[in-house]
């Protein structure tokens, strides 16, 4: 991955790690992606469980992505050269194993302070990840991507306040709702009211703030790139240019060479007697 995530602690496998291992990461850290992806509606069941069905729910959502994280660590460092290096270049995946691990046995609600305070910290930390793996979109051929991706977060996000908030009385104010917080807007007609729709409210913002950014950098990697294949045409012309002009100058000198070689006269058969 890109070194700049290094100091975020997710910076994939050593490229001059074992050839099985780099293949295996290849898809390795999207499958990670995936299961992160567990703790978002895990935790909204859990915060609104109603039942110990929900409870329920939620600690096997838990369970699912603690034992995903587990797995595909383990085979990882398995294939890995340097097993204790790769934790290190990735230890945001480890702290998400362990907190994944945590939060099965926790869940009860209402939370205590320290809970909350705990699951806030872990959610974030997800969060994070999500947003660092989905870093490698930004480029000019994947733009419509994320775009999509970025309905799919109005999608849900209007969906949770649908659920989530009592105001929202339709699903059509749930995606408003989802697009002022995205937006960073807040034109105060629809606001989040409870514990959960707040949390979620401060979600949406995040990933729609890193969304919007993801978008205008990839629009502007498009004009970048733009302008780096007109400069390179133009570098091919100037040197193709050159080389024209280097062999026009081989000729004229070796024409030269040859008009010197005709007007030089023999030297004299005694000239060194």
């Amino acid at each position: 991955m890109n070194d700049s995530l290094r100091d975020f602690g997710l910076n994939g496998i050593d490229p001059h790690d074992h050839p099985r291992a780099v293949r295996a990461w290849r898809w390795l850290h999207w499958i990670l992606l995936a299961f992160s992806l567990l703790a978002i509606p895990a935790f909204y069941v859990e915060l609104t469980a109603g039942s110990p069905a929900f409870l329920e729910t939620g600690r096997v959502l838990y369970m699912s992505m603690f034992a995903g994280f587990a797995v595909s660590l383990t085979w990882i460092l398995h294939l890995s050269r340097g097993p204790k290096r790769l934790l290190l270049r990735n230890w945001l995946d480890v702290l998400i194993l362990f907190g994944a691990g945590a939060s099965i046995a926790w869940g009860t609600s209402p939370w205590s302070s320290l809970e909350w305070v705990l699951r806030m910290a872990f959610t974030c930390i997800v969060a994070m990840r999500i947003v660092l793996s989905l870093r490698s979109f930004v480029a000019s051929n994947r733009l419509l991507l994320l775009f999509a991706t970025g309905i799919a977060v109005l999608a849900l996000g209007g969906a949770g306040f649908y659920w989530l908030e009592p105001q929202v009385h339709t699903y059509a104010d749930g995606v408003w709702l989802a697009f002022e917080s995205s937006a960073t807007v807040g034109y105060g007609d629809i606001a989040p009211t409870t514990p959960a729709s707040r949390v979620l409210a401060a979600f949406v913002v995040l990933l729609g703030y890193g969304m919007l950014s993801l978008v205008f950098a990839s629009i502007a990697a498009m004009f970048v790139g733009q302008e780096e294949k007109l400069l390179r045409r133009e570098m091919h012309r100037d040197i193709k240019r050159l080389h024209e002009e280097i062999g026009v100058l081989h000729e004229e000198l070796r024409g030269l060479r040859k008009a010197v070689s005709r007007n030089d006269p023999a030297p004299p058969e005694n000239a060194h007697e």
